[in-house]
């Protein structure tokens, strides 16, 4: 821990002198009691509703919304005017599935056996720093080394680092020799790096997620089927026990944390949602039975259609780097997402956005706007996916989806109309976290 406390002081050092100079007109130092004013020509503040505002001033001080007044009021002498008057302003986007630690490549499964806690958080920076400026100001990371992400994430908060409000699951709940659990090496290689979070039999399994609570997650992050990039030939289908299952949301439930479950394979699906599970990260092989149970329970589906879309693209590539046992399975499982989101939303099951990110390209997370179009919804159900949509999913209204007199100030502008072409949100202008500027481009 206190070689990755060192790692973190000497990125924040380096990191902050960045910013300073970067954004000095717009930034500067944060002062609490600061007053700024935000001129929007286009306002969507609250997307639940749709509706976009035309000419508003967000009244910002220190680091919440505190009015919107009509027309182009800010007044320089009592504060910084931000002049967006040409912008389309929305609040700051959401990804609710992402991996800031990491980023598949050719030397990906050397990294797991080369790259320290303190080299993840590192790395873990520069990522958040990427993500933040592509206009998501908050995240859910669903699978890192606990003392890396738990470290990025309070280092975030306090202010050290520039990032994303992360929202941290630390290692996944998975079953030995599953996805999650460290496979494809040398059997004391495996054994050394195996994860607390590695279970079998409901009772272990319990353990494992009172040891996530205790360790710092903010939510518990399973893996209830195969996937795509372990390496193993285990297929896709369901894991974990239906017992296990029951005793890991039945724990963590009891600790206040909701679960979310990787899940493609529609065995692992429906039993996870038959056990009370709060989210599918994938869904990749649903079916009519688990759309019933997704809206009889009130569950979300967090479709991922960016990884699917990467992985198929990779694996049917001259330059695939993935193993064999990779390779198949996104083959196989890729190419399908689209039709199961279509499905999903034709039939009412609420969505979330969420990209997988670390698969796919950080910063390219926005690309997922142009795949749930294409899946069916409307540009602005995306983009609620994105923000009111994944804070009610997250259990975070209160912080973040909206742009309101009381929210932190989390607000972002592009120059086009995303309502009508959603790839606008691919050329993300203006980036404000918590009443700090980031972007202003």
């Amino acid at each position: 821990m206190k070689t990755l406390g060192l790692a973190l002081m000497a990125l924040a050092a380096t990191t902050t002198a960045a910013f300073a100079q970067q954004t000095s007109t717009t930034a500067g130092v944060f002062d609490p009691g600061s007053t700024t004013f935000v001129e929007a020509g286009r306002l969507l503040a609250d997307p639940a509703n749709g509706v976009v505002q035309r000419d508003k001033t967000l009244v910002i001080r220190g680091n919440q919304v505190v009015e919107i007044r009509d027309g182009f009021v800010g007044d320089a002498a009592q504060g910084r005017v931000i002049d967006l008057h040409q912008a389309f302003v929305l609040p700051g986007l959401i990804d609710s599935h992402v991996h800031l630690t990491g980023q598949q490549n050719p030397n990906s499964r050397l990294e797991e056996v080369t790259l320290s806690d303190a080299d993840q958080a590192m790395v873990g920076a520069r990522y958040a720093r990427r993500t933040l400026m592509a206009g998501f100001t908050t995240i859910a990371d669903l699978g890192a080394s606990n003392q890396a992400i738990f470290a990025l994430r309070n280092a975030i908060r306090n202010g050290d680092v520039p990032g994303p409000r992360i929202i941290a699951a630390g290692s996944a709940v998975s079953v030995h020799g599953g996805h999650g659990d460290i496979n494809g090496y040398r059997d004391d290689v495996m054994h050394l790096l195996s994860s607390e979070s590695i279970c079998s039999g409901p009772e272990d399994c319990m353990r494992a997620v009172r040891t996530q609570v205790r360790a710092g997650a903010d939510i518990i992050k399973i893996t209830a089927t195969g996937g795509v990039l372990s390496n193993t030939a285990a297929g896709l289908n369901q894991q974990f026990s239906d017992e296990e299952l029951a005793a890991i949301v039945g724990s963590a439930h009891r600790m206040g944390r909701q679960v979310t479950a990787h899940a493609h394979g529609v065995d692992g699906i429906n039993a996870f949602l038959r056990a009370g599970g709060d989210s599918i990260e994938h869904g990749t092989y649903l079916d009519d039975q688990s759309i019933r149970l997704f809206k009889a329970n009130g569950a979300w589906l967090v479709p991922t259609l960016l990884a699917g879309d990467f992985v198929a693209r990779i694996a049917s590539s001259p330059d695939n780097f993935f193993t064999p046992a990779q390779t198949a399975k996104a083959l196989e499982a890729g190419p399908k997402m689209l039709d199961m989101a279509r499905r999903a939303h034709q039939a009412g099951v609420k969505i979330a956005f969420g990209t997988d990110t670390g698969v796919s390209a950080h910063g390219d997370n926005a690309q997922e706007f142009a795949l749930l179009v294409r899946a069916g919804l409307t540009p602005l159900e995306a983009i609620q996916a994105a923000t009111v949509g994944a804070a009610e999913h997250l259990r975070i209204s209160n912080e973040a989806g909206r742009i309101a007199p009381g929210m932190p100030a989390d607000i972002v502008a592009v120059s086009g109309d995303p309502l009508s072409d959603v790839t606008e949100l691919e050329r993300m202008r203006f980036v404000m976290k918590s009443g700090v500027v980031y972007r202003a481009d």
